[in-house]
């Protein structure tokens, strides 16, 4: 008996933080079947960190490397999620996206065809010129090399933007 009543306080106590913790443990739906999160779009700096924030590791920590790489590598980062992924962009549209999908994380250049070297995924339903890589840990992110895409996928109009 004392054990339920412990039980049935600590419920009574902190269910949201148990249904959260709880949640952390199984992947959303939309991870498993390979769709993008259900995220809802927005744009700003806080609902793609709050999108970050629901991943569930590994694919949060490769998110978030990249998100601070983002913001290292480019002076006037602008962010959003759209399509349940986080974009990003700076000056007249949104140049890359990344979102985390079960065993891996895609990082997608708008425009990667025209990157050198040219990034090796050729996403699925992403358009003809995007390019990408999936990554399924930290360890596999050359830094290097994404904050090279990333400097020059910049440097062209993004989606969205103004035509030139």
């Amino acid at each position: 008996m004392p054990t339920r009543k412990t039980d049935k306080t600590s419920k009574r106590v902190s269910p949201k933080p148990t249904k959260r913790a709880a949640a952390a443990v199984p992947l959303p739906e939309s991870m498993v079947t390979g769709k993008a999160s259900p995220a809802k779009a927005a744009v700003g700096d806080k609902p793609v960190f709050a999108y970050i924030a629901s991943l569930p590791q590994p694919q949060r920590g490769i998110v978030e490397r990249i998100d601070a790489l983002a913001a290292k590598t480019l002076p006037g980062l602008q962010r959003s999620v759209k399509w349940g992924m986080s974009y990003y962009g700076v000056g007249d549209g949104w140049c890359f996206c990344c979102g985390g999908f079960s065993g891996h994380v895609k990082l997608m250049f708008v425009n990667g065809a025209a990157l050198k070297p040219v990034p090796p995924v050729t996403p699925v339903a992403m358009g003809k010129s995007t390019r990408g890589v999936e990554l399924g840990s930290v360890n596999e992110l050359n830094e290097p090399q994404i904050s090279k895409w990333m400097r020059q996928v910049t440097a062209v109009p993004g989606v969205g933007g103004k035509k030139q």
